[in-house]
């Protein structure tokens, strides 16, 4: 494993003027009850959630904002009986490779990879990184680095063998940090001890990609946030975080995208963007 550095105070990826569009992505699914996802939602209430991604796409390149599972894992049957060992949890993702192919089909290149940026350590975030080993930086909040070298495991839905291998460029951030032009990652932890949001600034608008501070649409709406949470003493970490993307998301030209939700627009008919010239 390559040591994770610090990202030099004000750097930006080396990419030109503004975010063009934003790609979305679609990767899996999991089942997930209602009460987890959102503080007093129904135990017995089971969604069939999204496992979300987006390409955030400039005139000269593109960043990876997370990257789903790790497909090898759950193809492998001794690997996924080792790693998915959860009551009632199953990982669904269609065939083939779900980010390599929708990659391919947004006619996004690899090679044009600028840098990707990380919401947290659960295992529906980091898979994908098994893509990018000698790639382009890596994003994640120094906090949750700590937490994912130190404290994380099985028990916290996380597989460090995902993030932990050798050639990843691990650069770690502190707090809200621009880190390419129109493009900040938002400390919004609580969920787990450094998840981050992001925020692209697109030409008609703003988007804040919630990630896991909120599942659901609801919680953005109700100001309420998801009903798990690392440790006990994160809980009041997650509401000031599902707070800010509450009063975020009621400002003129800002909409702010939770990120499993299966009934939010920008994870239905994913598929229409390939056809588009907008991504959006």
């Amino acid at each position: 494993m390559t040591p994770a550095r610090d990202w030099p105070a004000g750097a930006l990826l080396p990419l030109t003027g503004y975010p063009q569009r934003v790609v979305r992505f679609v990767l899996g699914y999991e089942p997930i009850p209602e009460s987890m996802s959102i503080i007093g939602g129904d135990r017995n209430r089971v969604l069939l959630e999204p496992v979300t991604a987006v390409a955030v796409v400039y005139a000269d390149g593109w960043v990876l904002l997370d990257s789903g599972f790790n497909i090898d894992t759950i193809r492998d049957p001794e690997a996924r009986a080792a790693h998915y060992n959860y009551d009632s949890y199953t990982a669904v993702v269609a065939p083939g490779d779900a980010l390599k192919d929708q990659v391919d089909a947004a006619g996004l290149l690899w090679a044009d990879l600028a840098g990707c940026g990380i919401s947290h350590v659960h295992a529906d975030h980091v898979g994908g990184l098994r893509l990018l080993e000698d790639g382009p930086p890596i994003f994640f909040q120094r906090a949750e680095w700590e937490f994912a070298t130190t404290v994380a495991g099985l028990e916290h839905v996380v597989f460090t063998d995902d993030y932990l291998r050798r050639g990843l460029d691990i650069v770690l951030i502190d707090g809200d940090t621009d880190i390419a032009p129109g493009l900040q990652a938002l400390d919004t932890r609580g969920h787990t001890p450094g998840h981050q949001s992001f925020l692209i600034k697109l030409p008609s608008m703003s988007v804040v990609l919630a990630c896991d501070a909120a599942d659901l649409r609801a919680n953005i709406t109700g100001a309420r946030p998801c009903g798990w949470t690392a440790t006990p003493a994160l809980a009041a970490h997650a509401q000031a975080s599902i707070t800010r993307l509450h009063n975020l998301d009621a400002e003129d030209g800002v909409e702010v995208w939770p990120g499993h939700d299966p009934d939010w627009w920008a994870w239905n008919n994913v598929a229409d963007q390939w056809t588009s010239d907008t991504g959006q």
